[in-house]
């Protein structure tokens, strides 16, 4: 008798103490991630290259949908930066996004996946990293993807390795 009681009193200390356990500067932090990358797509969209290429800190890294594209930050300001100059940006509307901050002490670090709309494309996905910077948060990594439904996928990398075996890897 006394198992089951320790059990529901174990049980609604959980239950009512989950809200206090709740950090509002937790909150915080994930709205300024998902305003920082909110700002990433507007600037692409606009072709601002100097607000988009702010976002990031100095050692970041944009891996592209294309195999080959590993992009260290300058390699890939001397790549937009042109295109951006000629009004020539990208946009990426989000749709869903998840951001989880990093339980490290100095709440300085997260990652995040976002499910992306474009015109062009379609679906696509983002991932990446950011830090907490004195200028605010930076990211590390942006990875763009264009997720491949199951049911497509033998046909697709199938196509891919084809590609492959003609043009090189």
């Amino acid at each position: 008798m006394r198992k089951p009681l320790t059990i529901t009193i174990l049980w609604l200390a959980l239950t009512l103490a989950a809200p206090a356990l709740a950090n509002p500067a937790d909150d915080s932090k994930i709205a300024a991630i998902g305003q920082t990358l909110d700002r990433l797509h507007a600037a692409a969209a606009k072709a601002d290259g100097k607000a988009y290429f702010d976002l990031f800190a100095p050692d970041a890294v944009f891996i592209g949908t294309d195999a080959t594209e590993r992009w260290p930050v300058e390699a890939f300001r001397a790549y937009a930066l042109p295109l951006f100059a000629k009004g020539k940006g990208w946009t990426y509307t989000p749709r869903l996004r998840h951001v989880t901050l990093a339980d490290v002490p100095c709440g300085c670090l997260a990652w995040f996946d976002e499910i992306l709309d474009s015109a062009h494309y379609g679906t696509s996905r983002g991932t990446g990293v950011l830090t907490l910077t004195p200028d605010g948060w930076k990211i590390e990594q942006y990875v763009l993807t264009f997720p491949i439904p199951n049911d497509l996928a033998a046909a697709m990398t199938a196509k891919i390795r084809a590609y492959e075996a003609t043009n090189g890897k």
